[in-house]
């Protein structure tokens, strides 16, 4: 196939289906996945679920097959709980991963079209263009202004320019300029590639198959998760044999060999009790899922442990251009200096571009009109440079040659034959537009009578100054709420921007920034030692003249000085400071490839409302960890008390309040409601009205611990002494005070998830949010409804259970609602003590004013 056929046609899709069947997909390494078999044995061997087999074999022993088949049936049920959520996890991470996944320009059915990166195939057409990371190995059919950084292959850190096939003259060395590589980076212009090696077979591919995989290092939250499984699996070994011990003396009067066996059942039971193996399946699944959803909020995580992190950040680094403002240049003011708007917009239209692709450019024209400003002949340019910060055109119209520029106010009035006065009235008007944040853009023009007295430089001309052209990239129109937003949740927002001082200053008290008065210029950087920075940006939200370098500076000491830092960028050269920010945030729209890569959060809409919405959901998330974690410590502690306490009680093996089977009955009801119900809660009210948490804290700190630990002890207490009391009256009546027992904690932990929805927010608050839910509500009704098949069919008798009579549900309900709705006055309490801080501070800020 031609070069050029290619370029225009590129491959069908029936082609590169072909050629994908025959060479593979574009990947270094292929993931292996587990089989469904494999998931299953990796379950069962959790030591929750070896306790159940091993409970339910002595029951076989017994010559009890009916407990034993049931016991069997539930670890199916939970099994399949836990398989269903693995599954649901697995493609929600796939699912991420796909979105994730880096993206290339190719030729396809003769249109350009975006497709997965591992997607190509050899004899693609791809296109490249500054900021992309190539993702394979080809030859260049056509090029423009095409440097390509290769240090990742070569270790030269010079850039490569590169030529196109056709002209390049075959050498020996072993990387050819007519060629790009995979894994290298486009750090100027474009071009088309043919694609010859994908995979492993490009040169990126052979070095990598030699690097073994570096390992997975388990987050902080993780290990603290691992921590905690452990240490209660101890206590859990410690236990059982003491309860076996003890139940082994307390009954003496069975044969040897029951009593071994009854032992052995009353220590698992309790061993069961006290092992949270919900702990891991909570971390997995709850970060997974709420990367789920802010993917859907046009917010991806790359990074899952990011999910969590979101929560503690304390400051939050963003660009100004696209991401505080639209990123779409309007002009905003003209200003003549002899009252000829007329001419100075005429003479600004001139100076612009033919093919406009700069922004201010595309202002400068929508504002006047381009078909009578192109309509004579372009015979010279002056091209833009950053030394100068000005350009021209030099038109020849109806037999006048005008030469039109426009550029930085100091540059086109040094140029200019100007009076003291002149300067003086244009550049108040100057800084009168810069303090609005305004950008200032001058023009100015001359005439000359034929081509040979056209300068050959910018400089040699000597203008007429036309007037002043006042542009405004104008902020977001919810900027200012989602500023104050961020200032009462306490995460500081910085402003970093390439502007000059004054518009950046402008900017930042339009939209509500903090300390903006104070800034730190690129320049006062430069003179500034590490020290120093980290003293001076305690005070200051504002950067200004700022170049990607500078963002690594800045990121750092913000670290340095104790704080977790999202940082915002878009470029190349800010891959290092995303890297190295807490949470890198990459601008998808705009973004390059490179800053994605680097970033552990792309936005999909380069908003800044997406922003505090993240970080609003990483709250959240974390928040609904906790909550679990502490849900789970509480509805735990009545069965691990409730099986060591009955062996010292002397209670019999056969009339204890949990025997195996019922702890695995009440896991049915525990790991839906720690895995779809408490995953699901809605933010609290007063969610973006905290301070960051501290990224030390334990996810199980000291608050959460107590409160579920005395909420625990009162279920306990009130469930435990009325079985207790109905089984000392009559011990023949051991199944109904069981019943009575264990339903008690079953709606006890129902309503636990109400009531600790929220710290500060009342039960009617959770109400509300779970009529709006219906999955919330389908699992709450589920939870009655099985309770009361449990209790009221022939199914009782095979747990061991018994019917209750009107006035003993009664108790069983009013029991429940004394033994969890007592937390409801302690957030009285806390919200009564929260309005009196506000209305002091209030007051305070008051008496100031």
């Amino acid at each position: 196939m031609q070069n050029q056929e290619l370029l225009q046609q590129g491959l069908t899709s029936e082609q590169a289906k072909r050629l994908q069947e025959k060479f593979g997909k574009n990947e270094l390494t292929h993931e292996k996945k587990q089989s469904f078999i494999v998931k299953i044995f990796h379950i069962i061997f959790e030591p929750m679920f070896l306790l159940l087999i091993i409970a339910a074999i002595i029951y076989f022993i017994l010559g009890e097959p009916i407990d034993a088949a049931i016991m069997l049936v539930f670890v199916i049920g939970i099994i399949s709980i836990e398989i269903i959520q693995e599954l649901k996890t697995d493609k929600t991470l796939n699912a991420l991963k796909e979105l994730s996944a880096p993206h290339i320009k190719v030729i396809r059915n003769g249109k350009e079209v975006i497709i997965a990166s591992k997607d190509l195939v050899p004899e693609d057409i791809m296109i490249i263009t500054e900021g992309v990371k190539i993702p394979a190995d080809g030859e260049i059919i056509k090029c423009n202004d095409l440097c390509i950084d290769e240090s990742s292959l070569t270790g030269e850190s010079e850039g490569v320019w590169k030529v196109e096939t056709e002209n390049y003259e075959q050498t020996n060395d072993y990387w050819r300029k007519d060629y790009c590589y995979s894994g290298t980076l486009v750090i100027q212009g474009s071009a088309y590639i043919r694609v010859s090696k994908i995979g492993l077979e490009t040169e990126y591919g052979k070095i990598s198959a030699n690097v073994a995989e570096a390992p997975k290092n388990p987050t902080p939250l993780q290990k603290q998760i691992d921590i905690i499984v452990k240490i209660c699996a101890t206590f859990a070994g410690i236990l059982f044999f003491f309860v076996a011990l003890v139940t082994y003396f307390n009954i003496p009067d069975h044969e040897f060999k029951e009593r071994i066996i009854e032992s052995i059942l009353s220590g698992i039971a309790l061993a069961m009790a006290t092992i949270p193996e919900e702990f891991p399946v909570i971390l997995t699944v709850f970060l997974s899922m709420g990367a789920w959803r802010l993917a859907k909020k046009q917010s991806l995580i790359r990074n899952l442990p990011s999910v969590e992190t979101l929560g503690a950040v304390s400051v939050l680094c963003v660009d100004k251009t696209g991401t505080i403002t639209k990123n779409e240049m309007t002009v905003q003011e003209i200003w003549s200096i002899n009252e000829n708007e007329d001419n100075l917009i005429k003479i600004m239209g001139m100076a612009c571009e033919t093919e406009v692709y700069d922004p201010m450019e595309k202002a400068m024209l929508k504002y006047c009109e381009k078909t009578e400003l192109f309509n004579g002949d372009l015979i010279k340019e002056y091209p833009f440079t950053n030394e100068l910060k000005m350009m021209g055109h030099v038109w020849e119209k109806q037999e006048e040659i005008i030469i039109a520029s426009k550029g930085a106010p100091e540059g086109i009035l040094s140029i200019c034959n100007l009076e003291e006065q002149e300067k003086v009235l244009i550049e108040n008007k100057r800084d009168e537009m810069s303090n609005q944040g305004i950008r200032v853009i001058a023009v100015g023009m001359t005439k000359v009578n034929n081509k040979s007295e056209i300068p050959e430089k910018l400089t040699d001309c000597k203008l007429t100054f036309c007037g002043l052209v006042g542009l405004i990239d104008p902020p977001r129109e919810k900027i200012k709420e989602d500023i104050r937003t961020c200032n009462e949740a306490g995460v500081r927002v910085v402003m970093i921007t390439g502007d000059n001082g004054i518009t950046a200053r402008a900017i930042a008290k339009k939209i509500g920034i903090k300390d903006c008065n104070n800034i730190i210029t690129g320049e006062e950087l430069n003179n500034m030692n590490d020290e120093e920075l980290k003293e001076c940006i305690k005070n200051v939200n504002v950067f200004s003249r700022v170049i990607p370098e500078h963002k690594m500076r800045i990121v750092k000491a913000f670290k340095e000085n104790g704080e977790i830092v999202a940082m915002t960028g878009d470029g190349v050269n800010d891959a290092p400071a995303l890297k190295y920010a807490d949470i890198g945030i990459a601008m998808g729209k705009r973004g390059s490839e490179v800053s994605r890569e680097a970033a552990d959060l792309i936005l999909l809409d380069d908003n800044f409302s997406i922003i505090v919405d993240t970080i609003k959901d990483g709250r959240r998330i974390y928040d609904n960890i906790r909550k679990a974690i502490g849900y789970v410590l509480a509805v735990h502690i009545p069965i691990a008390f409730a099986s060591l306490l009955a062996p010292l009680l002397n209670i019999s093996p056969n009339s204890l309040l949990f025997l195996p089977l019922h702890v695995v009955l009440l896991e049915l009801f525990i790991d839906p409601t720690c895995s779809i119900v408490l995953e699901r809660q809605p933010s609290e009210s007063d969610i973006m009205s905290r301070t960051p948490r501290d990224p030390k804290e334990n996810i199980l700190n000291k608050e959460t611990f107590i409160k579920s630990i005395i909420q625990g002890l009162v279920i306990f207490s009130i469930s435990f002494s009325i079985y207790f009391l109905i089984l000392n009256q009559n011990p023949d009546k051991d199944t109904l005070a069981r019943t009575m027992g264990i339903s008690i904690i079953v709606l006890s932990n129902l309503f636990l998830v109400h009531v600790n929805s929220s710290e500060i927010d009342s039960i009617i608050y959770s109400t509300k949010q779970l009529i709006k839910d219906k999955v919330m509500l389908v699992t709450s009704f589920m939870t009655i409804l099985i309770m009361v098949l449990l209790i009221y069919t022939p199914i009782n008798n095979f747990i061991k259970f018994t019917e209750l009579s009107l006035n003993q549900l009664a108790i069983v309900i009013i029991s429940s609602v004394i033994g969890v709705f007592w937390y409801e006055f302690v957030k009285l309490f806390k919200r009564i003590r929260i309005s009196k801080i506000k209305v002091n501070m209030n007051m305070h800020e008051g008496k100031e004013g």
